[in-house]
């Protein structure tokens, strides 16, 4: 069945309108389920201003329903994708609110970490929120949360919140492989993989850093042999010396 926002026999007045081209100011008609179209006059081609992206922007089939999706709509569904998976993340923890607070503040420090260091913040985002979302399986198997386990058990679980909300498999893939060992980095990693990594260990150091504080020159000593970014390092340091 055709979706009935872009189904013509649904379409009201208005579905096939005229907009100005960006570039030259012709009139360039449109209709209402055209991602984009090219001025007859300049040969500009732009976004249909009148398009609801709502829907677009996260669904899996969009491709498929108004054609190849342009790049601003593209980056819009990776941007929400991390949204989603935050959401997925705090269902599947439920009432853990010390979990759903961990992965929240390394999603955070991921973030911060990422726009620093680059690296691709959809696939970061994603494995921030799901790092540890093996760690209620391995309660339940093993009587036990030690890193090992959560590293066997979770990417089954992250591969199916993914899958479930459409991503592509090629972030699935490297998410599900950071998740893998997401406290044991390999001699060499990528750059999502160190984000991570950096983030999730600033939290479980500022977490330790409450119950026993940790002495500046621990502190200096553990930025600078334990991070692999150095912004990770340069975090750590705020955040550390500072609580």
């Amino acid at each position: 069945m055709k979706c009935p926002g872009q189904d013509s026999q649904y379409w009201k007045p208005g579905a096939i309108f005229d907009a100005k081209c960006p570039e030259c100011g012709a009139e360039v008609e449109f209709f209402k389920d055209d991602t984009t179209r090219r001025c007859h006059k300049c040969g500009h081609k732009f976004l249909n201003p009148g398009l609801d992206f709502g829907c677009a922007s996260y669904c899996q089939y969009a491709d498929q329903c108004i054609g190849n999706l342009p790049p601003e709509l593209l980056a819009q569904q990776e941007d929400l994708l991390k949204d989603r998976v935050a959401i997925e993340m705090k269902k599947y923890f439920k009432s853990d609110f010390k979990r759903i607070g961990h992965a929240t503040k390394v999603a955070r420090y991921s973030e911060q970490i990422g726009k620093q260091e680059g690296g691709n913040l959809a696939v970061i985002l994603s494995a921030s929120y799901l790092h540890d979302i093996g760690i209620r399986e391995a309660e339940q198997k093993y009587n036990n949360t030690a890193p090992k386990y959560q590293e066997e058990l979770g990417p089954p679980i992250a591969r199916e919140i993914l899958e479930k909300l459409g991503a592509k498999q090629e972030l699935i893939d490297e998410v599900c492989d950071i998740i893998a060992h997401h406290h044991h980095p390999k001699d060499v990693e990528t750059a999502n993989f160190k984000i991570l990594y950096d983030a999730d260990l600033i939290v479980n150091l500022e977490e330790k850093h409450k119950e026993n504080p940790i002495s500046p020159e621990k502190v200096e000593n553990l930025c600078e042999s334990s991070f692999l970014t150095e912004t990770g390092k340069e975090k750590a340091k705020e955040a550390l010396m500072n609580a």
